[in-house]
């Protein structure tokens, strides 16, 4: 498959809010859904580092960055570790780093763009709230999905078309 959002509009028009497009594609898998589990921050990474450590499975990652274009959120080696622990993607408003090597990793990654300086590690931010972005009101639990077309969100878990 490679669409996913058009064929879930088709199925489900009233069960999905559409975010406003304004994110690239870095990862390799461009098709990517699951559960959402939040992380909200500035310039710090701290909490991203802490969740790709975790299990993954079945969940995409959220980060509200608050669109800062000043410091990378991601990059190879915690996508890498995102990869290991069996995330399915990771959202980002805000930017990645290390793009070319993300881009052979098999987990979704949309980011408002690129810059190649890591943040500090402060311990600052938040995980599990909701936050909001892209026109859309992320809460956790609550599933994402995404592709080339966009990304989506829904209430409850949707049956995938095949």
């Amino acid at each position: 498959m490679l669409d996913l959002l058009p064929d879930l509009y088709d199925i489900y028009p009233n069960a999905l809010t559409l975010a406003q497009p304004i994110f690239t594609d870095y990862g390799r898998n461009n098709i990517f859904y699951g559960e959402i589990v939040t992380v909200s921050c500035i310039n710090d990474n701290s909490k991203v580092k802490a969740l790709v450590d975790t299990n993954g499975t079945g969940k995409v990652m959220v980060v509200d960055g608050k669109a800062s274009l000043t410091r990378a959120l991601l990059g190879d080696m915690l996508a890498e570790k995102a990869v290991k622990n069996g995330w399915q993607g990771i959202v980002i408003n805000g930017c990645i780093r290390d793009a070319g090597t993300i881009s052979t990793l098999k987990l979704g990654v949309k980011a408002l763009g690129c810059c190649p300086i890591k943040t500090e590690k402060l311990g600052i931010g938040e995980v599990n709230v909701p936050i909001t972005f892209a026109g859309i009101h992320f809460i956790p639990g609550q599933f994402v999905y995404g592709d080339s077309n966009g990304l989506a969100i829904s209430e409850t878990l949707l049956s995938l078309p095949s």
